[in-house]
């Protein structure tokens, strides 16, 4: 059998090659709706990213769960601890209600575990800023679950904005919308949420446009409504909120819980535009279309596993010991801009962000 040789044509120590060959191993922490849908699933098509532990207030659905999608040890939060000195875990999913998160992500972080977590990375600025410390303290890398990154049509919108071809952007109109189901649920409860559609689906709009675009919005505006004033006494229900970003750019972005499950983005230059629909749904086809001087085009992507791509990605930063992106600053920009959004539906009035100041790098 060959033996692997190193860049200098040496041949590498077969406990090296090994180590960064081998999968990472992740606890996924929270057993709800995304990790059963989406996320535990995820793991089947990974290909650098193998299911570990599961972590669960309910010690039976974890035990269940282990047994249909392959994870080899089960734990309940009061076990976490042990949970975090297993040596096949090396990273963690944190898929639990916003609130927890910065407490799960620094016991990981300080237990020298790789932090993936849930958006919004935390329910405030201050508390992503906790996160990105302890990562950074602990030399473990931290990402944001924004799929968008790694999805095949997102990039290639991507891609088209930043060849140009658009010309100078003007306008961007984007929205994210779900029917949240009946019966008490966690995303109604601002202590465990932090906010309603904004904290949930709104914040799609708002990640998604700065990574294309490449630019931080300086001002927010927005307004809040319900019909249904008891059942969201808490958080909103439907929010629509402007951006002002740099060189006269614009985003209209709205969010809802209560009308029927539908995303789109739309991007307009001076020179053309360009829509993906739906843009945010991870189950969906996608159709990438648009007109550039004058040329009508239109592409069809089909479903990839976006999970398996995340999970992935952040596998392969840990094994070449690089930075993931997004990073723990994209997720605390991204509450800082919700803050200001938040602040002007209770103002009335325009709100200045500032998101361009300097903040502490993510750990390399």
């Amino acid at each position: 059998m060959r033996r692997a040789l190193d860049a200098q044509g040496s041949p590498i120590r077969r406990e090296s090659f090994m180590a960064k060959s081998k999968r990472v191993g992740y606890a996924v922490i929270g057993l709800g709706h995304i990790s059963q849908r989406a996320i535990l699933p995820g793991f089947r098509h990974a290909k650098r990213s193998s299911l570990a532990a599961l972590v669960s207030g309910d010690a039976k659905k974890a035990k269940l769960l282990a047994a249909q999608f392959g994870a080899s040890h089960t734990y309940t939060y009061d076990a976490l601890d042990a949970c975090l000195r297993d040596p096949e875990v090396e990273a963690v999913y944190i898929a639990t209600p916003n609130s927890s998160h910065v407490e799960f992500a620094v016991r990981a972080a300080e237990a020298g575990r790789h932090v993936l977590c849930e958006k919004p990375l935390a329910i405030t600025h201050g508390e992503c800023q906790q996160i990105i410390d302890a990562c950074r303290k602990n030399h473990v890398k931290l990402m944001v679950a924004y799929r968008k990154y790694f999805e095949p049509a997102a990039l290639a919108l991507k891609k088209l904005v930043d060849s140009g071809r658009l010309g100078r952007l003007r306008i961007i109109h984007s929205a994210f919308t779900v029917t949240l189901p009946s019966g008490d649920s966690w995303h109604l409860k601002k202590a465990l949420a932090g906010g309603g559609s904004l904290c949930d689906v709104g914040i799609y709009c708002i990640n998604l446009v700065r990574w294309l675009t490449g630019m931080e919005p300086t001002e927010a505006t927005a307004h809040a409504w319900t019909n249904d004033p008891v059942r969201f006494r808490e958080v909103e229900d439907n929010i629509s909120f402007q951006l002002k970003f740099p060189g006269g750019l614009f985003l209209q972005a709205s969010s809802s819980f209560t009308a029927a499950k539908a995303s789109f983005v739309q991007i307009h230059g001076e020179k053309g535009w360009a829509a993906l629909d739906p843009a945010y749904a991870y189950n969906e086809e996608r159709r990438f279309f648009g007109k550039v001087g004058g040329k009508w085009f239109e592409r069809n992507f089909k479903i990839v596993d976006e999970f398996s791509l995340e999970l992935d990605h952040l596998a392969a930063c840990i094994r070449a010991d690089r930075d993931p992106l997004p990073d723990g600053n994209a997720g605390l920009r991204d509450a800082m801009i919700m803050e200001a959004i938040y602040e002007a539906t209770k103002q009335g009035r325009a709100v200045a962000i500032r998101t361009h100041e300097k903040f502490n790098s993510q750990p390399a």
